[in-house]
């Protein structure tokens, strides 16, 4: 097969690019990462040193991408489907990965800050910088509730790579820091999200390794 992905299930990074797969059918070979598996890390680190997924490899074009929003946009030019994920219009692109960046940076990264605290032994835990990011990602879902007013999607009435993105931040997000009673404008939108086949499929398939999600 041309293309393969290197990821996990409990990805959240993983299951953004998994979103755009599944949204156009893109065939693919899903090749699954143990970073606990000595040959499994190897096989990654081969690809992409610094040994993160998730990792496409296009061997038809002889080609590794890293990163899921590069990742993305890759499929969008070169596996294009019925799903547009990055706007035609450059405006309106640039837009789009503004929100991208949103979903990544402002509401992934302080809710693996929460979780990544969880598993540190009981004498290495930040309380200080777990406070910190719970008041990043309130802030977050405080601007996500604003600008998500009058929307069906991110961008408005098209999915794309921006929802791709903020499908799993607000999935593992109300994990940590439930939002869906106190924010219903984002609620609603987390629904739809959830009700979309493409994601819809990605929780189903993650479910088994949802007992190894650290729950506090």
């Amino acid at each position: 097969m041309t293309l393969k992905l290197y990821y996990h299930p409990l990805s959240s990074f993983c299951h953004k690019v998994l979103i755009a797969l599944y949204e156009n059918n893109t065939p693919f070979e899903p090749v699954m990462i143990d970073l606990g598996n000595a040959a499994s890390r190897a096989d990654l680190h081969r690809l992409w040193p610094v040994t993160k997924f998730p990792v496409l490899r296009d061997d038809a074009k002889d080609r590794t991408v890293p990163e899921s929003s590069i990742i993305i946009e890759y499929l969008d030019l070169h596996y294009p489907g019925p799903t547009k994920l990055v706007p035609h219009d450059t405006d309106a692109a640039n837009e789009m990965r503004l929100k991208d960046r949103f979903y990544d940076l402002h509401v992934q990264v302080p809710m693996q800050k929460i979780v990544g605290d969880r598993i540190r032994p009981a004498d290495k835990r930040d309380p200080f910088g777990v406070e910190q990011a719970r008041a990043a990602l309130k802030t977050a879902i405080d601007m996500a509730e604003k600008d998500l007013a009058g929307r069906t999607w991110v961008m408005g009435d098209a999915f794309t790579l921006a929802d791709c993105a903020a499908a799993p931040a607000l999935f593992y997000a109300d994990l940590v820091m439930p939002f869906t009673s106190t924010h219903k404008t984002v609620a609603a939108y987390f629904e739809r999200l959830k009700a979309r086949p493409s994601y819809a499929r990605v929780l189903k398939e993650a479910e088994p390794f949802m007992q190894f999600f650290p729950r506090g």
